[in-house]
């Protein structure tokens, strides 16, 4: 994770460095607080970036230093992130390449000159660099867990696809007598069998002891399948497509089975760092989210309250806000594109699953709907509505209550004799409290008495 440094926090830097970072080597660009300016280029290799940090600190008696380069996380954010007095700062590439244009209309560009304009926007522009302040252990964990079990799962549903494409085309029956391709049971009796004629030559005997050792105990949806394979016809005798599908199969199916163990064991893991965290009292309150969704809404917020100044400036950096484009007579309102997709899929569904367990939630997304919004629309809108509250929650270390949320509303003069779905998707104004749509969304208005 990383924050804004506030001006009072920004420490007086003996150097600032731009970095343009490669696979084999970097290239640097660095003023020292003298006017001294000096360029060269770093190997990418642990023992060449630690002889260069150490001497940097040694040419600077320690002092911090400013390094800005286009990564947020990766190898040399990791190497360079264990050096005390080297400060980060990531700069967005989309950022760099607008500033690029801005200088260059041509276009040209080059490592050198990038280390370069890295460094420029360093220096003109420090109120917009984000300074990286890597949050607790716990935290990054999580972080690192969650989003690398989310590759693997859309490894898995990427891997179904594939198999599911053979079958249908060598052997679609299975798509009939089973209700999901990616379960052991499936998995094991195609590496024993994969196609119907090797299927068919197995014993009735041989077949039951197979789905007995795979907890299939219906004897009648047992019969049922030894009838169907008797009966069943080779969807196709292509030599060339069977050898290819059957390989495809195998890989497949032995994919699959690493997966759902790749899985198995990143679940237990975050479950075991989830339970020691110290905010799972507050994720764990909140409506809807469950045991899928509450590490990744913590790994979403940190623990540095100091992260967000508002609710809004966390619904922007979560891609939950609109963003609003205005020019003329021209007005636009579209959804936040520059944002973590994870962690904005990640509220997604939880507003999601809020909806089904959270009565205000349930009123607000049927009067979305009522409006004529989409569902993902009406569900955005949603959480854009839990932000607010959830940052109350976050900054505070408070759980979440529907009695306090109750009490929060009163406090603002709005009545609270109505159930509490109703109260909050009132428009109408109440002592000196209404609903204002701003950007598709409704949020609450002070107006005067």
């Amino acid at each position: 994770m990383s924050t804004l440094c506030s001006a009072e926090e920004k420490p007086s830097y003996a150097a600032r460095i731009g970095l343009d970072w490669a696979d084999q080597k970097h290239f640097w660009t660095m003023l020292t607080a003298d006017g001294k300016r000096t360029r060269g280029e770093l190997k990418h290799t642990p023992e060449a970036i630690e002889i260069w940090a150490v001497e940097l600190a040694r040419s600077f008696d320690g002092r911090p230093i400013a390094l800005a380069l286009e990564q947020k996380r990766g190898a040399l954010v990791a190497i360079l992130s264990k050096y005390a007095h080297v400060h980060l700062f990531p700069l967005h590439p989309t950022k760099l390449g607008h500033y690029r244009k801005s200088v260059c209309a041509s276009g040209a560009k080059s490592d050198p000159s990038d280390a370069d304009l890295i460094l420029d926007y360093l220096l003109k522009h420090p109120e917009w660099l984000p300074c990286l302040m890597p949050d607790t252990v716990e935290t990054r964990s999580l972080q690192f867990l969650v989003e690398e079990r989310r590759k693997l799962v859309d490894q898995h549903t990427s891997q179904l696809q594939i198999l599911i494409y053979w079958l249908k085309q060598i052997f679609p029956q299975m798509l009939e007598w089973f209700d999901g391709m990616s379960t052991p049971l499936v998995g094991d009796l195609l590496k024993r069998w994969p196609q119907l004629p090797a299927l068919q030559k197995a014993s009735q005997k041989t077949l039951r002891k197979f789905f007995a050792q795979h907890n299939c105990r219906s004897e009648e949806r047992i019969q049922q399948r030894l009838d169907q394979i008797g009966q069943a016809v080779p969807a196709t005798t292509d030599a060339a497509l069977l050898n290819t599908g059957d390989l495809c199969i195998h890989i497949a199916v032995q994919l699959l089975a690493a997966l759902r163990a790749g899985i198995a064991e990143f679940d237990r893991q975050i479950e075991a760092v989830y339970q020691t965290h110290p905010d799972r009292s507050l994720v764990a309150s909140l409506p809807g989210a469950g045991p899928a969704l509450e590490p990744r809404l913590i790994a979403a917020l940190g623990t540095n309250r100091e992260r967000f100044e508002s609710a809004s400036s966390m619904a922007c950096c979560f891609g939950i806000a609109p963003v609003t484009e205005s020019s003329g007579n021209a007005h636009w309102v579209h959804w936040r594109w520059a944002c973590s997709k994870f962690v904005r899929q990640t509220f997604h569904e939880w507003a999601n699953c809020s909806i089904r367990s959270c009565g205000w939630a349930k009123e607000h997304y049927d009067k979305q709907r009522l409006k004529g919004k989409g569902h993902h629309a009406s569900v955005r809108s949603v959480a854009f509505k839990w932000i607010r509250i959830l940052f109350r929650c976050w900054r505070d270390r408070v759980p979440y209550s529907e009695q306090r949320y109750v009490e929060a509303l009163r406090k603002h003069g709005t009545s609270t004799s109505t159930p509490v779905a109703v109260v909050i998707n009132s428009t109408s104004m109440l002592s000196g409290v209404q609903w204002e749509s701003c950007g598709g969304f409704s949020k609450l208005a002070k107006v005067s008495s």
